[in-house]
């Protein structure tokens, strides 16, 4: 199980959450249901507004589902076609594969109606679904399903892969051609040469400077040593391939 606060955009990951008894508030109506949440506390002192400490999730009823609705991480038991107001069920994360797309921290925590106030937000999407397929409009857009590790719901992460884990966002590097780059992130480099990035870097990668610094010799090895073999495209074939996604900056 990897460290709930280390995550990086491009991750991907298995996530779970134990499944937990609550109780129907509503059945399924307009794609959700809605239930009793079983972790969080309702924040009497907020400024923001109130929480009734019910949450809607994304349901399909069968069928065609919405990208908003297949986002959707956490299943009831039995299943929401089956549950109307006032029954008992369970709630939870069965083992899901999962991307992230996004990794925002926040000092202070976020100002929530709910505690505790998370300091982190990951973006996440599920197995099949890329950034592209939630248009403008989407509550989506942009990012993915939102978790706020340390929030008080019991999620277990599994990193499954991290491309290129030895690189840091800022890194500079040289690859085998001679060529320098910015790494943005796994799919987000810059080559300095102002040309088009084609099929990125080619490997192996000499590590040049780090937050705008030469680098250290510990730094330099392992971007070596992790480059030494394979390539960019193998990379993006390996992630591709688990994700069913589109790599996207």
């Amino acid at each position: 199980m990897m460290d709930a606060g280390d995550f990086r955009v491009g991750d991907v990951l298995s996530v779970s959450c134990p499944f937990t008894t609550t109780t129907v508030e509503r059945g399924l109506t307009w794609d959700e249901v809605a239930v009793r949440w079983p972790w969080w506390e309702i924040d009497t002192t907020g400024e923001f507004g109130h929480w009734n400490g019910i949450v809607a999730l994304g349901a399909g009823s069968g069928g065609r589902v919405s990208p908003d609705v297949a986002a959707e991480l956490f299943r009831t038991d039995p299943p929401p076609e089956q549950l109307k107001a006032g029954d008992v069920c369970r709630v939870g994360v069965p083992p899901t594969l999962v991307h992230v797309t996004a990794v925002d921290h926040h000092d202070p925590p976020l100002e929530t109606v709910w505690l505790p106030h998370p300091a982190q937000t990951v973006s996440v999407l599920r197995r099949g679904l890329s950034s592209r397929d939630f248009p403008d409009g989407s509550h989506l857009y942009g990012s993915g399903y939102t978790i706020h590790p340390g929030d008080g719901i019991p999620f277990s992460y599994e990193l499954l892969m991290r491309p290129y884990a030895s690189l840091r966002v800022g890194d500079e590097v040289a690859d085998a051609v001679g060529r320098a780059w910015r790494f943005g992130g796994p799919w987000n480099w810059t080559a300095f040469d102002g040309e088009s990035v084609g099929a990125g870097p080619e490997w192996p990668l000499v590590l040049l400077t780090r937050a705008g610094t030469p680098c250290s010799a510990e730094g330099a090895k392992a971007v070596a040593t992790s480059t030494a073999s394979g390539s960019h495209q193998e990379t993006v074939r390996e992630w591709v391939s688990l994700t069913a996604a589109s790599p996207t900056p």
